[in-house]
């Protein structure tokens, strides 16, 4: 292949269709990455040699790669192979989403899945998975797109491909509801059902952990004041050595039962504090909607 240029990012894109790699590699045109999309594996050396041969001018390429090459998809795993051989640094984004929420993006956006043929939607999405799989085992970042809004899909990625935060590190902290299941991009997933409910008081049981009796309630506990000062001490440990190995995002999931009270306080009082002390936070509450919207 030539001379590699050190300085050239390689990023893939891929995944399931539907899970919005459209507006991925919008995010990252918007962010400064030369962006190709639908490229065929075969094409994948010839199009690393132009920006290898552009003198500095191509300095970030994204590139999307997926099962709408038809024939041509099973090549990206020879091309990848022979990235490796020949030490050509690359990184795998890998989106996804649950199947209610591709059928239902599909039927919304009266698009064809590109596998769908003469067979039914979900049977083409479950089709699509299961080609796929190898390669989402081999993903450097996994986005589980399901109950993102554009506008936090977009968050996501500028927190992990932008080059404008100077600390190069971001926390990403989310609040969840094990009933509806852990978040598939976590890195840190803790657990704090253990702390007393609130929804088991009338009160408080159709108010949620943005409302200052739900706070209370959690922060004034001697159990939640025990568990924040050794859960921080522990965040404020850990945080320096990712940024050694050279991690630039971490991911913190805290969940309670659904999402609602105990999760949403302390997601925002984890998230506040390592603000204060110099982090780069962006604080979301997955399953908080579900709430406001019923109440």
């Amino acid at each position: 292949m030539g001379q590699k240029d050190e300085n050239l990012y390689i990023l893939i894109i891929t995944g399931l269709s539907g899970a919005g790699k459209t507006q991925t590699i919008n995010c990252l045109e918007d962010l400064g990455y030369y962006c190709v999309d639908n490229l065929p594996p075969a094409l994948l050396f010839k199009f690393l040699e132009l920006g290898m041969q552009s003198e500095g001018k191509i300095k970030k390429v994204a590139l999307v790669i997926d099962v709408r090459g038809g024939d041509f998809f099973p090549d990206l795993t020879q091309a990848l192979l022979e990235l490796q051989e020949d030490r050509i640094p690359y990184e795998i984004l890998f989106l996804e989403a649950s199947n209610d929420v591709l059928v239902r993006r599909f039927k919304e956006s009266r698009r064809r899945h590109p596998l769908a043929g003469g067979s039914r939607l979900l049977e083409a999405i479950q089709q699509e998975r299961k080609i796929l799989e190898e390669l989402r085992g081999r993903a450097n970042l996994l986005i589980d797109t399901s109950n993102l809004s554009p506008r936090e899909l977009k968050e996501k990625l500028e927190s992990h491909y932008s080059e404008s935060d100077s600390s190069g590190f971001t926390v990403n902290m989310v609040s969840f509801g094990y009933k509806l299941g852990i978040p598939m991009d976590s890195d840190i997933v803790m657990d704090v059902r253990f702390i007393a409910n609130p929804f088991y008081d009338p009160v408080m049981k159709n108010m949620t952990g943005k409302d200052k009796e739900v706070i209370d309630f959690v922060l004034d506990s001697p159990i939640t004041k025990s568990f924040v000062r050794r859960f921080m001490n522990l965040l404020k440990y850990l945080i320096p050595h990712y940024i050694d190995e050279g991690k630039t995002n971490l991911a913190v999931a805290i969940g309670c039962t659904g999402g609602q009270h105990r999760s949403v306080v302390l997601a925002d009082y984890a998230g506040r504090q390592l603000e204060r002390i110099g982090n780069n936070v962006i604080i979301r509450h997955r399953d908080l909607a579900k709430y406001q919207l019923e109440g």
